[in-house]
């Protein structure tokens, strides 16, 4: 197999665990907090990726200058994307929220093409705008007029956050070339893990994590689990394969709770949402195979 097919079969598994992820994620944010859930899924991260990584540690700290501003931009600029995405999580509707997060494409997409020279075929760039607008047609449940959108509550707070988690997603694209894959999350776990960990304490929070989390065992646990092996699997595929593709793909997890509710809840959609599902499994599906 082409190494790069690799790094579509592991876009499809970060989709598959973003699926599960983001919902388990507003549950969280519900329930304990942003700061509190951003801080249980960074160190279980911190904790499960320590083993793999703290033999790589002293030549991540004698790499070039470059990798290691590298890094450091990725662990701001991820901290501060979580925190807005699990606020849009936390407030919104996952089915509004959805669509406005569809922006990481293009900006990440960009950062490759003027950063890396890393180019996408016309093509390819056709098929990701028809996923893109297939997504959108099946995250939107109604026909909502666009003024209703954007005032619609916590969607300028989702806008901001795709902006920044496209920065993200490149960020943790170089550095896993840079580094490597686990040393990227690793990295940004820990620190992402600290700062919140110290605003917690600071706030008089965080005695209060141990009985949160006895409490919601159950969902901290799945929500970092599939947290944590989408963006593992998400910064390999990215290591070996064009990010603006890798990306497109991973976005194309609201397919998999479209499926999910039509096979579990027996849910009925709506002929657009059909076409938009249609649409963008088509397009993904010829998107990955020309992919090589």
């Amino acid at each position: 197999m082409d190494i790069t097919h690799v790094g579509i079969a592991l876009a499809f598994v970060a989709m598959l665990s973003w699926g599960f992820g983001d919902f388990f994620i507003q549950r969280s944010t519900r329930k304990i907090g942003n700061w509190e859930a951003l801080f249980f899924i960074t160190l279980f991260g911190t904790i499960i990726l320590f083993p793999f990584a703290y033999k790589n540690l002293p030549s991540v700290i004698n790499s070039s200058p470059q990798t290691l501003l590298v890094l450091g931009i990725l662990c701001v600029v991820l901290f501060l994307a979580a925190i807005f995405d699990f606020e849009a999580l936390r407030v919104g509707k996952l089915s509004v929220i959805e669509p406005v997060w569809s922006f990481e494409v293009p900006v990440s997409a960009l950062l490759a093409f003027f950063i890396l020279k890393e180019h996408i075929g016309l093509l390819q760039i056709i098929l990701i705008v028809l996923l893109l607008l297939g997504l959108t047609l099946v995250s939107l449940k109604d026909k909502i007029q666009l003024r209703n959108i954007i005032f619609e509550k916590g969607v300028r707070i989702a806008f901001f956050a795709a902006i920044l988690m496209g920065g993200a997603n490149f960020l943790m694209g170089w550095s896993s070339r840079l580094s490597d894959p686990i040393m990227a999350n690793f990295i940004s776990d820990l620190f992402i893990a600290v700062v919140t960990g110290i605003y917690l304490l600071m706030t008089g929070r965080l005695k209060y994590l141990l009985k949160d989390f006895s409490i919601n065992k159950k969902v901290l646990l799945q929500m970092s689990i599939a947290d944590k092996v989408a963006w593992v699997a998400f910064a390999f595929a990215m290591s070996i394969a064009p990010i603006g593709i890798i990306v497109a793909l991973s976005e194309s997890y609201i397919i998999i709770a479209v499926i999910l509710g039509l096979a579990i809840n027996k849910e009925k959609i709506k002929s657009h949402q059909k076409i938009g599902l249609i649409l963008s499994i088509v397009s993904a599906i010829i998107l990955a195979s020309i992919t090589g």
